[in-house]
């Protein structure tokens, strides 16, 4: 790839984003070890430290691991998952130069409880839909995810999601072109037994849990969802 030198984008960014995502393809090998500085150096035309800047700044995402004397690897496939105003799976994973998937694991109707009716602006026992998911990328396992929505704004939404199978193709439906994120929070903690079997994980194996808040262009609540990521697989990134 040659650098665009009057994008007006520092080249340690352009950099460090293709470097990522040659990681996503896993273009490093069975090894994961990265090429020297001065290979990417003469690769992108640049000097050791716009190379150096752009290493440190996958090393803070925790996407590669620079072992002292022996070089700079890939942090065991992990996947940078940004998360941002418009966070959306398929685009995140298709940005890495992943194919995603996912599967419908069940759908119903519910009353919401005191914390979902509270995310969606809804009373407390208004009826909800929850939708759960399971999300691939190139054929393993990722997340887990448990949507809801309002009934009364979203009445056929089982019956639409079934049919299209991701949120925004859904809202799309009901012409809702365009979504935002409102809030994030995210935490850590040992899986439950049901994450267990459907992330494909053992029970020793920590998850990261994104709580967010979908709102759309009104400030008004869509989609409170939960996503539940396998640690070792995905690296949650911040963007501001």
């Amino acid at each position: 790839m040659a650098l665009d030198r009057g994008a007006g984008v520092a080249l340690w960014w352009q950099i460090a984003e293709t470097l990522e995502q040659e990681i996503g393809r896993r273009a490093y090998g069975a090894t994961g070890r990265l090429p020297t500085e001065i290979e990417f150096a003469a690769r992108f035309g640049v000097n050791r430290h716009t190379v150096r800047r752009a290493i440190a700044w996958l090393q803070e995402q925790g996407l590669v691991r620079i072992e002292q004397g022996r070089g700079t690897f890939v942090q065991d496939s992990v996947i940078g998952y940004r998360v941002g105003k418009r966070t959306r799976f398929r685009e995140n994973i298709q940005r890495m130069q992943m194919t995603p998937s996912g599967e419908l694991i069940g759908a119903l109707k519910e009353p919401a409880d005191a914390t979902v009716a509270k995310a969606l602006g809804l009373r407390s026992g208004s009826p909800v839909v929850r939708v759960e998911t399971r999300m691939r990328a190139d054929g393993q396992v990722v997340s887990l995810g448990v949507h809801y929505f309002s009934h009364r704004r979203f009445p056929d939404l089982i019956e639409v999601f079934g049919q299209e199978g991701s949120v925004t193709k859904t809202f799309r439906r009901y012409g809702i072109e365009d979504y935002t994120r409102k809030t994030t929070r995210i935490t850590a903690r040992l899986p439950h037994a049901d994450e267990i079997r459907h992330l494909e994980i053992p029970k020793s194996r920590p998850v990261l849990v994104s709580e967010a808040i979908n709102v759309d262009a009104d400030d008004r609540p869509l989609e409170y969802g939960i996503a539940r990521f396998a640690a070792d697989r995905v690296q949650l990134v911040i963007e501001s």
